[in-house]
């Protein structure tokens, strides 16, 4: 991917801003796709009937589908310049997905951490992917390294 004029730097960026990003509805054919990349065929996931005789009372999406759609929609809430994720944490699942919910990342700033005086932070975001409802059915932390104004290219 190419960075775009709209692709902000870190120092663009204050802690404590928060962003939300578009919606993004899970589909059967999501499930499916995911169950065919990943091999998990678990029949919370793919057996209506089996779903069916579950609390749930129906399929639910992937964990980790949720979280890869997730990570999708947080690129560009806020758009950064961002050249690796380097971590994961206090990652949970907290409600189930349906298909058929929409679900969006909202994402704040926790902090910025300069590296290579000024070429790039190491920025720590809180995210909270939301259903339709508003209700946080997942929310970590991650850590990625973005590109400052030193570093850009001319």
């Amino acid at each position: 991917m190419s960075f775009t004029p709209l692709h902000l730097f870190h120092d663009d960026v204050a802690v404590g801003q928060t962003w939300e990003s578009q919606g993004r509805t899970i589909t059967e054919a999501d499930v499916v796709a995911y169950a065919g990349l990943t091999g998990d065929f678990n029949p919370m996931h793919v057996d209506a009937e089996y779903a069916a005789t579950t609390p749930y009372q129906k399929r639910i999406a992937h964990g980790l589908l949720v979280l890869a759609v997730g990570s999708g929609l947080a690129l560009w809430a806020p758009p950064m310049r961002t050249v690796a994720l380097v971590g994961l944490g206090e990652w949970q699942f907290k409600e189930a997905v349906f298909l058929g919910d929409t679900i969006r990342v909202r994402t704040t700033l926790l902090e910025k951490e300069e590296k290579a005086r000024g070429r790039r932070a190491l920025c720590t975001w809180r995210r909270e992917v939301v259903n339709q409802a508003g209700v946080v059915v997942q929310e970590g932390v991650s850590r990625t390294l973005v590109l400052g104004r030193g570093g850009a290219a001319t």
